[in-house]
């Protein structure tokens, strides 16, 4: 007998794994990457490394499907709404167990198996909920959920006797303690991404979705910039993102695309800083002084900063003032 393990890296879904594997279960690891994983927020992929690491410690073979461009598709017109912030919760879920069944009858599995704890999460884990992402994916009845089997209806292997029922657990609600016990008992000591998340979750980085949202389309290049920076919104088609430290710079250099402008303090320490959107010389002249805010000036009333439009390799320069934060403050986003 052959099942699918949907693993993220997490404690949870690593615990179902185990006990699983542990009833003699012969086991695929599944992984869908995107680029809202909070656990490692600054990366492009998610948390794929965390995923891998689960995966090789467990020994199992993990397949990895990127489903970047269709998560971009389920925030902007999600089926079935948003949680308390841009999480689209059910739909992602059902993108994933969809996934899950194309890959059944590639490798010949039988059902599938999760880490999700009845009552957990209040989108997703509900148990109406559970029961309608998986009549959306096609997979009534073959989803194994090992941490709360005995506080859920018997499923297809359970009742077939692939999986033995006494040997599942009834954990349920949203406390942790009995998954950390668990784990200690079953001799899983390296979870890299604990209590999960998704950066689709958290309040400042859907704050930033929701104004880029607002004022056009969203790509992959946009959504790997809201992770970086300070966030500006210079007009209602343009913004400019401030670099915080040397790596968000050199990021920002990578995202950069011909149209954008580039600034940088020519003869100071300081942050790169990258407008995206269509700019009159006056607001290339405000970017040069919001740039300059951030600056290390000494208190120094002007700064000379370099700016240029990509791709033209050759930048002017601006004698800049340095912007008051009552200024700055009304445009952070």
């Amino acid at each position: 007998m052959k099942a699918i393990a949907l693993i993220s890296g997490g404690l949870d879904s690593t615990l179902a794994t185990k006990i699983i594997k542990d009833l003699g279960i012969e086991l695929i690891a599944l992984n869908t990457v995107s680029p809202f994983c909070l656990c490692n927020h600054r990366s492009s992929g998610g948390c794929f490394h965390g995923v891998s690491a689960a995966a090789k410690g467990l020994g199992l073979e993990l397949v990895s499907i990127d489903v970047s461009e269709e998560m971009l598709k389920i925030v902007r017109h999600p089926k079935y709404g948003y949680g308390s912030n841009m999480n689209p919760c059910i739909d992602c879920r059902i993108l994933l167990f969809t996934k899950a069944k194309e890959l059944m009858p590639k490798v010949g599995a039988s059902f599938v198996i999760t880490g999700e704890v009845l009552g957990q999460r209040p989108m997703s884990q509900k148990l109406r909920t559970m029961r309608l992402i998986e009549q959306e994916s096609g997979l009534q009845g073959l989803v194994v959920r090992p941490l709360s089997s005995r506080v859920l209806e018997p499923t297809i292997p359970e009742k077939e006797g692939w999986i033995e029922r006494d040997r599942l657990f009834a954990i349920s609600g949203r406390g942790r303690r009995q998954q950390f016990t668990l784990a200690a008992e079953l001799g899983i000591k390296d979870f890299p991404c604990p209590s999960g998340g998704c950066l689709l979750a958290d309040h400042e980085f859907s704050k930033r979705l929701r104004d880029l949202m607002q004022y056009g389309g969203i790509n992959l290049n946009d959504i790997m910039l809201l992770k970086l920076g300070r966030h500006f919104r210079i007009l209602p088609q343009t913004k400019l993102v401030v670099g915080r430290n040397e790596k968000e710079n050199g990021q920002l250099l990578i995202l950069a695309q011909a149209g954008d402008y580039l600034f940088y303090p020519l003869d100071l320490a300081g942050p790169t800083a990258l407008s995206r959107g269509k700019l009159t010389n006056k607001m290339v002249e405000f970017c040069c002084s919001l740039t300059a805010r951030y600056c290390d000036h000494n208190a120094s009333k002007h700064i000379n900063i370099v700016y240029r439009k990509l791709p033209e390799e050759k930048g002017d320069i601006f004698i800049s003032s340095v912007l008051s934060e009552d200024i700055i403050a009304p445009l952070r986003i």
